[in-house]
C-alpha cells in the first residue's frame, strides 16, 4: 500500500476535515478527495462519514487508523536508522585483534570507541594468525587491528603504527644481565618461531633482520600466539623475537631486551574488507591511531 496514501488518510482523520488535512499537508483540496476516494475503493470500503462536527471514521477507518500511524512512524523509525548508520551514528562494529595486542590496546581502545562511538553496538572478537584472514573474508570481523598486516588482495590495509622487535628469554638466562642484547650472541640459539609454516609470515621481520646480520637460529617450535611461545621461553625451550608490547602480557620469569644497534620494528596495522562502505571503518581508524599512539 501507498505509503503517502495513508499519510493522506491518517491527516484527514486527525483533522476531521479535508480542508483542514489539505493545508496541514501543503497541498490543494481536490487531490486530496481524490486520494482519499481511491484509498477507500482500493479498500472496498467507505472510511469517513460526514457527521455534525466534519468527517467521522467509519468501523473501517478507525481500525486502518491505528495501523496506518503505526506504519507511518515504523517507516520513518526505518528512514531514521538507515541515516544513522550511513552517518556512523549508529551499526554494529565487530573489532578482531590480535592476541599481543589484547594488553596493550584495549584498555585504552575499548573506551575510546565507546566515546566515540556511543550509538554502535561493538563486539570484540581475539584473532590467531589462522583465522584473522578468513573471518575478515567471512564478514565475521568488520575491522582488524593486526601485527602485522594482512596481505591479501580482498583487504584494504592501514598501517597504523610499530613496534620494535625485543629479545625474550628467561629471566635467569645470561643474556638477562645485558641492558641490550648484539644480535650475533643470538648465533645457534633455539628459537620459538611464529606462525606455523603454512600461514602467512609473522616473523618474516625476525627472519629479514636475523638474515641482515648473518645469524641462524635453528626452530625448536612454531607456535601461533605469543601467549604460547612466552610459555614454552619460560619452560626454557628457547628464545623468542617479538613486538615490545607483548611485555605487557608477560607471565612472570620472562626477561625481555632490547637489541644492539638494532631499529628493526613490526607493523601494527587496521585491516578490512575493499568492499566495506561502512563508515564505521573511518571512526574506528581515528580511535586506533589516537591510541597506539601512545604504545
Amino acid at each position: 500500500m501507498d505509503l503517502r496514501r495513508l499519510r493522506y488518510f491518517v491527516a484527514v482523520a486527525e483533522e476531521r476535515s479535508v480542508g483542514k488535512a489539505a493545508e496541514r499537508l501543503r497541498m490543494a483540496q481536490p487531490p486530496l478527495s481524490v486520494q482519499i476516494r481511491k484509498l477507500e475503493a482500493e479498500l472496498g470500503t467507505p472510511l469517513f462519514r460526514r457527521g455534525t462536527r466534519g468527517m467521522d471514521l467509519t468501523e473501517a477507518g478507525l481500525a486502518l487508523l491505528t495501523r496506518a500511524s503505526e506504519a507511518l512512524a515504523l517507516a520513518e523509525e526505518g528512514v531514521e536508522a538507515a541515516r544513522a548508520i550511513a552517518s556512523g551514528q549508529r551499526g554494529r562494529l565487530a573489532v578482531g585483534y590480535m592476541f599481543v595486542l589484547a594488553s596493550a590496546v584495549l584498555p585504552r581502545l575499548v573506551p575510546e570507541l565507546r566515546r566515540s562511538l556511543p550509538g554502535v553496538d561493538l563486539d570484540f572478537v581475539e584473532l590467531s594468525a589462522s583465522t584473522r584472514e578468513t573471518l575478515l573474508l567471512d564478514r565475521a570481523v568488520s575491522v582488524a587491528l593486526c601485527m602485522p598486516a594482512i596481505h591479501h588482495p580482498e583487504i584494504q590495509v592501514a598501517q597504523i603504527s610499530t613496534q620494535p622487535l625485543m629479545l625474550a628469554m628467561p629471566a635467569r638466562s645470561p643474556l638477562a644481565r645485558l641492558s641490550a642484547v648484539p644480535v650475533g650472541r643470538l648465533q645457534g640459539r633455539p628459537l620459538i618461531a611464529l606462525p606455523r609454516p603454512e600461514e602467512q609470515p609473522t616473523s618474516s621481520a625476525v627472519s629479514a633482520m636475523l638474515r641482515r646480520h648473518q645469524v641462524v637460529m635453528p626452530i625448536v617450535s612454531r607456535v601461533e600466539t605469543v601467549h604460547s611461545a612466552l610459555s614454552l621461553v619460560l619452560a626454557g625451550e628457547g628464545l623468542a623475537i617479538l613486538p615490545a608490547c607483548a611485555k605487557l602480557g608477560a607471565p612472570p620469569g620472562i626477561a625481555f631486551r632490547r637489541f644492539v644497534d638494532i631499529t628493526d620494528a613490526i607493523e601494527i596495522a587496521a585491516c578490512w574488507r575493499r568492499d566495506s562502505a561502512s563508515p564505521l571503518i573511518r571512526s574506528f581508524l581515528k580511535s586506533a591511531e589516537k591510541v597506539v599512539a601512545h604504545l
